[in-house]
């Protein structure tokens, strides 16, 4: 299993898709309760990393608005 640093090199989709896996695997109920537990550890950075990549995103989408408004270019959204 790949490293938490290597969580970090991640892109949203990447990340995205290995958690589902590593909830599919979870759910499945046939893992050992150490691997049980190395899955949920992984889950929790993979989401970490989702919520990241979700944050910046939402953070470059604010910034542009905010750069349309001041710029006296109509909003879109009304």
């Amino acid at each position: 299993m790949p490293t938490p640093s290597d969580v970090q090199e991640l892109s949203y989709e990447q990340a995205r898709d290995e958690l589902v896996r590593v909830v599919s695997e979870l759910e499945q109920g046939s893992a050992s309760l150490e691997d049980s537990l190395r899955l949920w550890e992984r889950g929790e950075q993979l989401a970490q990393r989702c919520e990241e990549w979700l944050i910046g995103a939402k953070a470059r989408l604010d910034a542009a608005r905010a750069a349309q408004l001041g710029s006296g270019t109509p909003d879109a959204s009304r």
